[in-house]
């Protein structure tokens, strides 16, 4: 009787890589996207930003202006 002794928690974590890195393959198609669908999408953004900072009708300024604050008076006594 000649038979392979097989460590049963080594086969047991590496059927569980097996399937997490099946998982893994199968979210990577689902969700994952091109590098040319994600500038795509960037450019299609930066578009839309554009035409809708073309329509304000009062642009704001480009650099404000802090308000001036008088200087305090030293206390007195």
């Amino acid at each position: 009787m000649a038979s392979n002794v097989v460590n049963l928690n080594r086969f047991r974590k590496k059927k569980q890589r097996e399937a997490k890195a099946k998982q893994a393959e199968t979210n990577r198609i689902r969700h994952g996207r091109t590098q040319a669908e994600k500038d795509r999408e960037r450019a299609e953004r930066e578009r839309a930003e554009r035409a809708i900072e073309g329509k304000r009708l009062q642009r704001e300024p480009e650099e404000a202006t802090p308000p001036v604050v008088p200087p305090e008076e030293p206390d007195r006594q």
